[in-house]
């Protein structure tokens, strides 16, 4: 299963208008994914569940996928953490 490691560079960290966006990329995908911070990991798909891994400003996350699109699901969710969300 390929991983990547990631840091949240936004201001609130991976919650509310971040985290709608990150499950909404995530959700375009086929592949299974899930992204763990500190010991909790959670379905990327799911709003709820990313929200309760409490990631913050500067957190680490580890982003996993797997499935015929796995490769395309990493990269899309890097970009979006890397362009900060799509806010400047």
């Amino acid at each position: 299963m390929p991983e990547i490691k990631l840091t949240i560079t936004h201001e609130v960290g991976l919650h509310a208008r971040p985290a709608s966006t990150f499950v909404q990329t995530a959700a375009k995908f086929s592949s299974d994914i899930e992204v763990t911070h500190g010991e909790t990991t959670a379905n990327a798909k799911s709003i709820l569940a990313v929200l309760t891994l409490g990631a913050h400003k500067d957190a680490e996350i580890v982003v996993k996928a797997e499935g015929e699109d796995a490769d395309e699901a990493l990269k899309a969710l890097e970009e979006l953490v890397l362009d900060n969300f799509g806010e400047h």
